[in-house]
């Protein structure tokens, strides 16, 4: 990704980064920055989604999921 971004701002956004810039002395790619920085440890990584137990529990039979013979009636 390249670290240069452009974004088109509507008259609320401009105003609120121009006030920014004027009350914290920061540049506006500073500001952006930060705005970013913030977002992301507000929002964070999303954890991955798993199912609770999966491969904790071993029944010795290496084809216990994939063989039909084992599969009929499961879920009856």
């Amino acid at each position: 990704m390249k670290p240069n971004v452009q974004a088109r701002l509507d008259r609320q956004s401009q105003i609120a980064l121009e006030e920014l810039v004027r009350r914290l002395g920061w540049s506006p790619s500073r500001v952006v920055r930060e705005g970013l920085r913030l977002l992301a440890a507000c929002y964070g990584k999303t954890p991955v989604k798993r199912v609770i137990g999966v491969g904790r529990f071993a029944s010795g039979v290496p084809d216990l999921g994939s063989n039909k013979k084992r599969l009929q009636g499961f879920g009856r």
